[in-house]
């Protein structure tokens, strides 16, 4: 079989229709509740028959790092997206992480392209667009606006009428039902070799695991997945990390406003606190998270600061930038003085007044930190001699569905 090394990592080419997932939020738990309720009888005879394990994304538990490390099949200290947001130190500006100038590695998508498979990839939000899509030559469209897809920008046009759905609200579960969809229809239309869906975590963010509106949400899944399986294709399921309560007592959210505590010590504007979670569509977390950074003027001692923090009720670790880029394999350059981790219950914000909570109608539920690390790896085919007992990531995933299921 023919192979490509990309990201020093080897892989087959597909020798069969192949399908990566990244369901956006999906703790592990979403799947045992709703194969425990009999809503996922696909995935319950995967389980079963294929193979699967609880493995790790990478921190932060974020989607762009996580949605590029599934496609380089490397860590943010490779291919350089820490996070949706960062603090551009050279121009001194905040800026999102969506243009593809911050890619440090190519991408699997465009090396399979590169080497003559047929490649589409279908997002849930634009913002992963053309990152995803950097130097492919296939097809490459976002389900909020698979409206706009052209041949020239896309690879494809006509979406909609392939498809049969219109385009979903950004905040809805159908527009995670129309990547599905459209995958669905690609598979019988274009018959792609390789083929990467991302997901959007509305729901996830809204509903626990086990509740009627989450099992709904992947009742849906599991029928497109068994549709995808019909059709021929090797499929294998990851997530971008996990999900959690953010919340008090009394269901409000139970946040550290890390920007308002660092003003009150050292005075306004010394400190700023960048959090990296933050991108266009904030209404269902508010920009809150379990993982922030933290830039210092050059004459105030980060580790004389990083005690002060750690001892915070509801902080879970704080490092330098050194110990935390090799602990969590981030880009060195790209990630402040500090970086600061909450716990499985707690988020961190900046300023309290910047952080609009009014679009926040169910109890906080946010992601980030390390508590959010676990996630599924599944694969609708047997690996034989599989090890369970070593440490998986989500960005396995290619090495699987290439190199173990062809």
């Amino acid at each position: 079989m023919r192979r490509i090394e990309v990201n020093g990592r080897g892989y087959h080419l597909p020798a069969q229709p192949s399908v990566v997932i990244c369901v956006d939020g999906c703790e592990p738990d979403y799947i045992a509740q709703a194969v425990a309720a009999g809503h996922m009888p696909w995935m319950k005879q995967v389980l079963a028959q294929g193979s699967a394990v609880v493995a790790d994304c990478v921190i932060p538990s974020f989607t762009n790092p996580n949605n590029l490390s599934i496609v380089t099949g490397a860590p943010p200290a490779v291919h350089g997206i820490c996070g949706n947001y960062l603090y551009d130190t050279e121009s001194g500006v905040e800026v999102m992480m969506n243009d593809p100038k911050w890619l440090r590695a190519p991408t699997l998508l465009a090396a399979l392209a590169e080497a003559g498979c047929k490649v589409a990839v279908v997002t849930a939000k634009d913002k992963l667009r053309k990152l995803l899509g950097h130097r492919l030559r296939g097809i490459c469209f976002s389900a909020e606006k698979a409206d706009q897809a052209t041949l020239e920008e896309h690879g494809i046009d006509g979406v909609l009428a392939l498809v049969g759905m219109p385009v979903p609200s950004v905040y809805s579960a159908e527009l995670s039902e129309f990547v599905f969809a459209a995958g669905v229809k690609l598979v019988q239309t274009h018959r792609p070799d390789l083929m990467y869906l991302s997901t959007t975590d509305y729901v996830q963010h809204k509903h626990a695991p086990g509740t009627a509106e989450a099992n709904a949400f992947y009742a849906m899944m599991d029928r497109y997945l068994a549709e995808l399986e019909r059709l021929g294709c090797v499929i294998a399921l990851t997530a971008d990390h996990g999900m959690n309560a953010k919340t008090q007592l009394d269901a409000s959210p139970n946040v550290i406003y890390l920007q308002d505590v660092l003003d009150g010590w050292l005075g306004s504007g010394c400190a700023r606190v960048i959090l990296p979670i933050t991108d266009p569509y904030v209404v269902h977390h508010g920009a809150l998270g379990s993982y922030a950074t933290v830039y210092l003027p050059a004459d105030l001692d980060a580790s004389a600061l990083a005690p002060r923090i750690a001892v915070l009720r509801g902080i879970e670790t704080v490092l330098g930038r050194a110990e935390a880029a090799r602990r969590f394999e981030l880009p060195a350059d790209r990630i402040g003085d500090l970086v600061v981790v909450s716990g499985r219950s707690v988020a961190i914000g900046g300023a309290a007044a910047k952080h609009d909570l009014s679009g926040l109608d169910a109890p906080l539920r946010s992601h980030g930190g390390v508590s959010e690390q676990a996630v599924p790896l599944v694969l609708n085919r047997r690996i034989r001699g599989l090890d369970e007992n070593r440490r998986w990531r989500n960005f396995d995933a290619f090495d699987w569905v290439l190199n173990h299921a062809q």
